[in-house]
């Protein structure tokens, strides 16, 4: 990755590399060269050398992409912390790199510190950005010796997954399986050099490194938008006119629920037969040069595909894990099959285990967790086949559809197993229903628990609304066998925010939290 930084960097020069919505920071690929140079002088003056973790807790910034570049070239291994989190999550992923170096912002700062205390005694130094500035150790680094002395094997970074299951675990991702990811991406998306992305997902999740770090500003020489705060994403969007754009499902949904608001259901009628109307949604949008689209990272919901398809946003939909160095299959532009995650890009191998384990090997499998040789045992068998925990099945085209997780499988009173992320997807159909929760494992039928849609500004007491979610619950019923339908829900009032009690920062529902938090009403639901 360093080598393909460099060449990207010495083809772009005068191009706009990283930059913020208002260009209050902003740096050429030049200047970008310029300044990798000095802050990694920096950076090895504050000791920093090939192979040491540096541990990052910023928001989305230009600033961010610098720093990891730069500590990368050197030969270290950058590594991102969810800004969300509680100083002791920090301690015990900063215990588990081992990085001796923090670099953050004033906000955070309190959070470090106190992080120390709960497993990163080792942390010697932190750098706060608005007091110290970036590290500068001048213009005369010889960083190319550097730089050549990093080999494929060598880590590049530390994905720390998000918990749903347990602490986090450190997933060392090498040069080689980026490279390998890159490759088997660009040849099933067909991404092109240059355009424009927006980053404002989690740097601490594989999507965004992946998208906007190693893939739009390092291998395909983009210009990087950084956004600081998700509200503002679409209006940045309106300005930017990404040439691509991405999201976990629930951005989409958003972007749905606020055309609807609209009367988005008559548009996209009227969008299907006449394609000016298309076009100016998707130029309304700030999605008119766009030319792919993708989401992952949870089940997206047929009706959210089916209503993007009609304004000419076919939305390809993949699957993939941290420990599959992101997206190991994807649907290919063009050719949409709504629900499936497409067939394994380029040097992926996929074969199912006689319980419908979805199992993968090729290059983009992860060298394995950091400290962790045991659950790396578990995670990938002898034969170098990943076991991904997720149950899926592969129809006679190879295009892979997946069930559900292993793990979180209802299996009811009666022995009769059922997916909760399928159930859920159906119950978040219409437009109030923001999250849903579904509990019936070892019980005799499955309950719900609601949450509205934030953005819709609704009252849960009010009894009009209470009936149109029990009609919404009503609707996903009937498409719901009988054993999986929902027969009782309770609609909570309040909102599950991303690094809340309830949801992962990247939107997947904390299970085990849910259900321990909400004992009491999920005890009242089968009373």
């Amino acid at each position: 990755m360093c080598g393909v930084l460099m060449a990207t960097i010495a083809e772009r020069g005068d191009q706009p590399a990283l930059r913020t919505p208002d260009d209050s920071v902003a740096f050429t690929y030049a200047e970008l060269g310029d300044r990798l140079i000095r802050v990694a002088a920096g950076l090895h003056e504050l000791g920093v050398r090939k192979g040491d973790a540096v541990g990052l807790m910023l928001v989305n910034r230009p600033e961010f992409h610098v720093v990891d570049a730069a500590a990368m070239l050197l030969g270290a291994v950058p590594f991102s912390v969810y800004n969300t989190s509680p100083p002791e999550q920090v301690g015990f992923v900063m215990g588990d790199a081992g990085n001796r170096l923090v670099i953050t912002e004033r906000q955070f700062l309190p959070v470090v510190e106190a992080a120390r205390e709960h497993g990163a005694a080792q942390v010697e130094r932190v750098v706060v950005l608005e007091d110290d500035g970036l590290p500068d150790g001048g213009a005369s680094f010889d960083l190319e010796a550097h730089w050549r002395a990093v080999e494929p094997d060598d880590l590049l970074t530390l994905i720390y997954t998000s918990g749903t299951t347990g602490p986090p675990k450190g997933v060392q991702t090498t040069h080689a399986n980026m490279l390998a990811e890159l490759r088997g991406v660009h040849a099933a998306l067909g991404q092109r050099s240059g355009g424009r992305t927006v980053s404002y997902l989690p740097a601490a999740h594989i999507a965004d490194r992946w998208a906007n770090h190693y893939g739009a500003l390092m291998t395909y020489g983009a210009t990087v938008t950084t956004i600081t705060a998700l509200p503002d994403l679409m209006s940045v969007v309106q300005r930017v006119r990404p040439t691509y754009f991405g999201g976990v499902p629930r951005v989409w949904e958003k972007i749905k629920a606020g055309l609807e608001a609209k009367g988005g259901t008559q548009i996209a009628e009227a969008a299907r037969n006449d394609p000016q109307v298309a076009a100016a949604v998707r130029a309304g949008l700030g999605l008119d040069e766009a030319t792919l689209f993708v989401t992952g990272a949870a089940p997206t919901p047929l009706e959210v595909l089916e209503f993007f398809a009609a304004f000419g946003i076919e939305i390809c939909e993949v699957w993939g894990m941290s420990e599959t160095t992101c997206i190991a299959t994807t649907v290919r532009p063009g050719a949409p099959r709504h629900g499936s995650v497409g067939p394994p890009i380029d040097g992926v191998e996929l074969r199912l285990a006689d319980d419908g384990e979805l199992l993968m090997r090729g290059g983009t499998v992860m060298a394995g967790y950091r400290n962790r040789p045991d659950l790396t045992a578990e995670t990938i068998d002898p034969d170098g086949w990943l076991h991904s925990g997720d149950i899926a099945r592969i129809d006679e085209d190879g295009y892979v559809w997946i069930v559900d997780r292993k793990k979180e499988l209802i299996i009811n009173a009666a022995g009769k197993n059922m997916s909760p992320a399928n159930i859920e997807m159906q119950l978040k159909g219409g437009p109030l229903i923001g999250q849903a929760c579904v509990i019936g494992d070892r019980r005799p039928y499955n309950v719900a628990l609601l949450v509205l849609d934030p953005e819709a500004g609704l009252d849960p007491t009010d009894p009009a609304i209470v009936a149109q979610v029990e009609e919404e619950v009503r609707q996903a019923n009937l498409r719901l066998s009988r054993v999986e339908q929902i027969k009782r829900f309770a609609l909570l009032d309040e909102e599950w925010l991303p690094s809340g009690d309830e949801l992962t920062p990247t939107m997947k529902l904390k299970r085990k939290p849910i259900a321990e938090k909400y004992a009491t009403r999920i005890d009242e639901l089968y009373g």
